[in-house]
């Protein structure tokens, strides 16, 4: 797998660990994530979105493939929801070691 930025490797060690803080201080104060037909506006918002989710679903990230071109990361996800595990795709915008936006396909 091609080497991570360092703000997706502390995204996903967040996300393992169930640190909604850590999570959203990944993106940037005004990021905006759209995950299952919700957009999430600002590091705030995000936060709790994580956090729910967290609570929720306990989902563990599992990197596969990382595209440094495209900003995408396709990763294994398994916790306590319907499915599990999935392989989602992570299409990020990243800049200066911070994501400006996210969206899970």
């Amino acid at each position: 797998m091609n080497q991570l930025p360092q703000v997706l490797a502390n995204l996903i060690a967040a996300q393992n660990n169930f640190d909604s803080s850590a999570y959203s201080n990944c993106f940037a104060e005004k990021a905006i994530v759209f995950d299952e037909g919700k957009t999430h506006n600002g590091r705030k918002e995000i936060k709790e979105w994580i956090e729910e989710a967290n609570n929720t679903y306990k989902t563990v990230m599992q990197p596969i493939e990382y595209l440094a071109d495209k900003q995408t990361l396709k990763a294994e996800i398994s916790g306590s929801f319907p499915g599990s595990p999935l392989v989602l795709t992570y299409q990020f915008d990243i800049k200066e070691e911070e994501i400006l936006g996210l969206r899970i396909v």
